[in-house]
């Protein structure tokens, strides 16, 4: 790894180890800049390797272009101090990407179809409608107590997401150890289990796409509210 890298490192989710990558750029003298987790905020830091590693593993993030490094390490420096932390649009790795080529992008997110420049926005139309018989303050307070509880439900469905389909590919191997011993009862009872192992992932996989819908939604909701005249 070298000045200007981005990298990441996995970390825990609920308990289980390597769910998500964290994602920062290296300073290039021993720190690095990434969002880094205070509490329940999270701010954008230059902290020490050891603090952004965990005493975990670290890996670097090709990209067939990126920027010079002197041009990365300006616009990670740049938002240093910054507090806009969004799971969906300003998450760790959409600062790196950023910071590396210019672009705003995710690919822990389009890893599961959730591309959200091609969704078709559904109309939350309850809280919508209860944003127009309350105060802006009220009605503000309300969309952002609904987001954060869409990330922690978003989040929940990408742990169980990720365990079906780590099992999916625990079958397989299990499938192919048993068909190598001629045992072709269990490789089929293998294949089951996979298959639906691997239906839990598509039913999860929609679930997250449509969790990214609605707080799209909401966030196009919140604004309205937001940009209304008192």
């Amino acid at each position: 790894m070298a000045r200007a890298d981005q990298i990441y490192v996995m970390r825990p989710l609920v308990g289980i180890d390597g769910v998500y990558q964290h994602h920062g750029i290296d300073h290039g003298d021993g720190t690095i800049i990434h969002y880094r987790k205070t509490g329940d905020q999270a701010i954008i830091s230059r902290t020490s390797f050891e603090i952004f590693s965990w005493g975990n593993p670290v890996y670097p993030v090709h990209h067939p272009l990126v920027d010079p490094p002197d041009r990365v390490i300006d616009r990670a420096k740049s938002r240093l101090g910054e507090q806009q932390y969004d799971l969906f649009f300003n998450n760790c790795e959409h600062f790196a990407t950023w910071c590396k080529t210019g672009r705003r992008e995710s690919a822990q997110l389009a890893n599961f179809g959730l591309r959200l420049d091609q969704l078709s926005l559904p109309e939350f139309r309850h809280l919508a409608a209860t944003s127009h018989s309350t105060s802006p303050d009220q009605a503000l307070h309300s969309f952002h107590r609904a987001i954060a509880d869409i990330a922690v439900a978003y989040q929940t469905s990408l742990t169980q997401q990720q365990a079906a389909q780590a099992e999916v590919e625990s079958w397989q191997r299990v499938a192919q150890r048993a068909l190598a011993k001629n045992r072709e009862d269990l490789a089929r009872a293998a294949l089951h289990r996979k298959v639906e192992a691997r239906g839990r992932v598509q039913r999860l996989t929609e679930q997250l796409q449509q969790l990214v819908e609605l707080e799209l939604s909401l966030q196009r909701q919140r604004d309205r509210v937001a940009d209304s005249p008192g």
